[in-house]
C-alpha cells in the first residue's frame, strides 16, 4: 500500500516512549492521525500491582497516551477490547500452561488484537493504515508481491521476532515509523518533540501479569489449581527424587527453585501435564537437534515446497542457530539445527530468518533429540 501525506493513519499508543515518538514523527510527516489506546484486561481481575506504570496497557499508560495526543493535536480514543483479549490471549495463555507448555502471549496479542481488531476499528474511522512503535521494517517485495518484515536498524531493540504471526492483509496496512532509529535516537526525537514521556522507562512484563508472578496469576485464575497439581512426582532417570508444587509453575531449563538437593546442578528437562510429572536431568539433557513447529505462518514465501536454509530463533533473546526447514504434509515444519540447541521449549515461538528478512514462524510443539 502506498500512502500519501494527509492520509489518515491510526497509531496504536501504549503511553510509552516508542509509540509516542512514532506518533510525533507521523505528525511531522503530515499524516492525519488518530490515536488509539486499547484496554486489554480488567485491572481489578489480574491481581498483583495492577497500576504498575511499566505495564504497556496500564491506567498510567492510558493517561500518558492521552497527554501526548493532546500535546501533538490529534484525537485520542480508548477502546475496550477486554472480551476479545480474554478469549484470544488470556484463555490461550492459561490453557498452554495447563498443557505443560510455556506460551508467548505477545505473539497472539500482536496478530489478534493489535492488528486484526485494531484494523477493523481503523476502517470504521476511515483510516488507511495502522502504525505502531515497533523497531522493525516492512516492505513489499516487488518480485513476489508479498509483504515482508525485516529486522529494525537497532539490533538490540529489534522486535521482528514477535511479529511472525501477522497476515499479509495486516502487513499491507502497517507503518513502522521507528524502523530506521535506534532507541537512543528515538528518545532524542521525543525530547526534541517535547514529549512528556521522553524519559519514561521500558516495559518488560506481560501486561496482564504486572507483577511478573505467573504462579500467583494462575492460582488466582483457577482457585482449585494448587490443590489439583501440588505434590506430583519429580523424577530423574528411573528414580523419584522429590515432589513438586505443580507442573504449571515450572519451565524447561529451570534450575533454581526446584526444591531438591542433588549435590550438583540439575534442570527441568520435561513437563508431563497429563501425569503431573516433572523430569530433571543434567545440562547435556537440555540439548536437542531439532523441533516440530505447528501453527506456522509464512511471510516471505507463500509456501515451502522443499527444504529451506534459515537462521532459527527459539526465544526472544536467542541469537539464533543455522537450520534447515522441512515442510510436513500436515502444514507443520520439522526444523533441523546444524548444532544442538539448549532448552527448546514447547509453547514458545520459533522464528525463521534469511539475513534480515523474517521468513515466518510457528509454535514449538516438540523438541527432537535425534535427527
Amino acid at each position: 500500500m502506498s500512502l500519501r501525506r494527509r492520509d489518515r493513519v491510526v497509531v496504536a499508543m501504549s503511553g510509552g516512549v516508542d509509540s509516542s515518538v512514532a506518533a510525533g514523527l507521523l505528525i511531522e510527516q503530515g499524516y492525519d492521525l488518530i490515536g488509539i489506546t486499547i484496554k486489554t484486561y480488567r485491572y481489578e481481575q489480574v491481581g498483583g500491582n495492577a497500576g504498575n506504570e511499566s505495564s504497556c496497557c496500564s491506567l498510567d499508560g492510558i493517561q500518558d497516551a492521552r497527554r501526548v495526543a493532546r500535546m501533538l493535536g490529534f484525537p485520542h480514543y480508548v477502546l475496550d477490547f477486554t472480551e476479545t483479549f480474554e478469549r484470544e490471549v488470556i484463555d490461550e495463555f492459561v490453557g498452554e500452561y495447563l498443557a505443560g507448555r510455556t506460551p508467548n502471549p505477545c505473539v497472539i496479542c500482536n496478530r489478534k488484537i493489535k492488528w486484526e481488531e485494531l484494523l477493523r476499528k481503523a476502517r470504521a474511522l476511515g483510516a488507511d493504515a495502522v502504525a505502531t512503535g515497533h523497531y522493525a521494517r516492512v516492505r513489499r517485495d516487488e518480485t513476489t508481491g508479498r509483504y515482508v518484515v525485516s529486522r529494525g536498524r537497532d539490533a538490540d531493540k529489534d522486535q521482528s521476532y514477535a511479529l511472525w504471526g501477522l497476515t499479509q492483509e495486516s502487513l499491507s496496512r502497517t507503518l513502522f515509523p521507528l524502523a530506521d532509529l535506534t532507541k537512543s535516537e528515538a528518545r532524542a526525537a521525543g525530547e526534541r518533540l517535547g514529549l512528556p514521556v521522553a524519559g519514561k522507562g521500558e516495559s518488560y512484563e506481560i501486561c496482564f501479569i504486572p507483577d511478573d508472578n505467573y504462579e500467583r496469576f494462575l492460582k488466582e485464575r483457577i482457585p482449585a489449581l494448587e490443590k489439583e497439581v501440588d505434590g506430583g512426582e519429580m523424577v530423574m532417570g528411573e528414580n523419584v527424587v522429590g515432589h513438586h508444587r505443580g507442573f504449571p509453575f515450572y519451565t524447561i531449563g529451570q534450575r533454581k527453585g526446584l526444591g531438591v538437593a542433588m549435590g550438583r546442578p540439575v534442570y527441568v528437562t520435561q513437563i508431563e501435564s497429563e501425569k503431573n510429572r516433572i523430569t530433571l536431568g543434567e545440562e547435556e539433557d537440555l540439548y536437542h537437534c531439532g523441533l516440530i513447529a505447528g501453527r506456522v505462518n509464512l511471510m516471505k514465501y507463500p509456501s515451502l515446497e522443499g527444504p529451506l536454509r534459515v537462521l532459527a530463533r527459539i526465544r526472544y533473546k536467542d541469537g539464533g542457530g543455522l537450520a534447515t526447514l522441512h515442510p510436513l504434509r500436515d502444514g507443520r515444519l520439522r526444523v533441523e539445527f546444524d548444532e544442538r540447541r539448549r532448552a527448546i521449549t514447547p509453547g514458545q515461538s520459533v522464528v525463521f530468518y534469511q539475513e534480515d528478512d523474517l521468513v515466518g514462524g510457528g509454535i514449538i510443539e516438540e523438541a527432537l533429540r535425534e535427527g
